[in-house]
């Protein structure tokens, strides 16, 4: 984490449009580190503290505020180690493990992905900051599976683009708590819950989200399901948020609803199971199947026949049956 010391300044700034925007243009430093000062409540408008990022500006407003200057970083021992995919000059695809944090933050008080890959000596592209070398795209926390990470600018910029425009994406798997109904496409738009902040909504204020959900397996009580999700957007928890308007509910997902006494089920089961993208250099399409790990598999061992299980989760299965129905 960075430490700060602060020097007051005072100005006027004739720009128009979002604070954070006009800050970072301003200052010459990161969207984040601008971010972050905001919302600590080191920026005043026309002497009046504002902690919105969003804010917008008029033109002409006297800002007053703390320029953060780091002064030493906190480093935190990386005791893990990452299962490697597939790696190349260019790209890095690995097995995130739940409960591991991409990058570092202010409320990020342990080891992150960006922490481990900087201990590996793993040559990271530098274009997101220095908190988020390598960092194209993220998962929760809590969501384990594939994730790519860029080696060098060039790389970076190419995977950016193909994010934009659909070119890579990835096919999770889920465990809900009651089987879905049939196949379906969900397009509800999401925007920030307007109750909880920590959960997300379908809302129409928000943007728009469109998923698909493709039903693998039943469980031998037939209370649960094994899904197969494929997002045709990229929305903060589109998957749980989706489901939720059906009424389903993630396996160990309670802050979006699951409800159980009897379980305990330490994390979403919700895993990034294929990967694929166009390689920066080779322009070849490419999949990336993370395999799943041991909380997981040990959930579906313990409710499922693990033979149907292995079938519907096969490749070739899944691409095709998505392809085909959506």
């Amino acid at each position: 984490m960075l430490l700060y010391i602060k020097r007051d300044k005072l100005e006027f700034i004739s720009q128009s449009g979002r604070v954070d925007k006009v800050l970072q243009q301003h200052l010459k430093t990161t969207r984040n580190q601008v971010e972050h000062f905001i919302k600590e409540g080191n920026v005043k408008i026309d002497g009046k503290v504002i902690k919105k990022c969003g804010y917008k500006l008029s033109g002409g407003e006297k800002i007053e505020y703390d320029i953060k200057e780091a002064i030493s970083k906190k480093e935190y021992e990386v005791d893990f180690d990452i299962e490697k995919l597939y790696e190349d000059e260019d790209i890095l695809i690995i097995n995130k493990p739940p409960f591991l944090t991409v990058h570092p933050a202010p409320s990020v008080k342990e080891a992150t992905l960006v922490d481990w890959l900087k201990k590996e000596n793993i040559s990271l592209s530098t274009i997101s900051g220095e908190e988020r070398n390598g960092i194209v795209h993220r998962i929760d926390k809590q969501t384990s599976g594939a994730l790519v990470i860029a080696k060098n600018n060039k790389a970076h910029l190419a995977l950016s683009k193909q994010l934009e425009d659909k070119s890579m994406g990835r096919y999770y798997l889920a465990i809900i708590n009651t089987p879905l109904k049939d196949n379906i496409i969900v397009e509800k738009a999401i925007a920030r819950n307007r109750k909880n902040r920590l959960k997300m909504a379908a809302d129409d204020r928000g943007r728009a989200a469109k998923s698909a959900f493709l039903k693998l397996a039943t469980s031998n009580d037939g209370k649960k399901e094994l899904i197969a999700a494929k997002l045709f957007t990229g929305r903060t928890h589109q998957i749980r948020v989706h489901l939720s308007t059906l009424s389903r509910y993630i396996l160990g997902d309670d802050l979006y609803g699951f409800k159980s006494k009897k379980d305990t089920i330490r994390r979403v089961m919700l895993h990034a199971y294929i990967l694929y993208l166009i390689h920066p250099k080779s322009e070849k399409k490419i999949y990336v199947k993370a395999p799943l790990l041991q909380d997981f598999t040990e959930i579906l061992e313990k409710n499922f026949t693990m033979e149907n299980v292995y079938e519907k989760i096969d490749t070739d299965y899944i691409i095709h049956t998505f392809d085909t129905l959506f």
